[in-house]
């Protein structure tokens, strides 16, 4: 893979981080602002209640995205270390990232948060070209 393509996937990565970073800045009063703005925007059904229940959620699923994006990013680079041998790698870095949009965009849109399918959508797409325009998913 070029130095472009892993700059735009470092770069999607952060994105990704970024996310998780205001997620859990919900767990917590003081730093929750980002979390809510980005509720907001999303327009669910309700306004934001961030109690308890929620803020542990919030902060959680925060955890789990800054995590995956720094998993994905320790198997975006040991596959292109790989060279033409990490083509599994990339190909499983592609099914697990559609596995959580068919599961995550649905659940959005079922629970009032449809908007979310446009970031989820941006997402996917984001990965994708990277992947698909370098051949590493053809690859070994």
């Amino acid at each position: 893979m070029t130095r472009f393509w892993m700059n735009w996937l470092a770069v999607w990565c952060v994105g990704v981080a970024v996310f998780g970073l205001v997620l859990i800045g919900g767990a917590f009063e003081a730093t929750s602002g980002p979390a809510r703005l980005l509720f907001t925007v999303l327009n669910g059904p309700e306004p934001l209640e961030l109690n308890a229940q929620m803020r542990f959620s919030v902060g959680l699923m925060g955890a789990v995205s800054l995590g995956w994006s720094i998993t994905l990013w320790a198997a975006m680079s040991a596959a292109a270390q790989m060279g033409d041998q990490g083509g599994p790698i990339w190909r499983l870095i592609a099914i697990s990232t559609v596995v959580w949009f068919v599961i995550d965009t649905p659940i959005s849109i079922a629970t009032g948060y449809g908007l979310n399918a446009i970031p989820n959508t941006v997402l996917l797409i984001g990965l994708l070209i990277p992947l698909l325009a370098s051949g590493v998913l053809r690859k070994a």
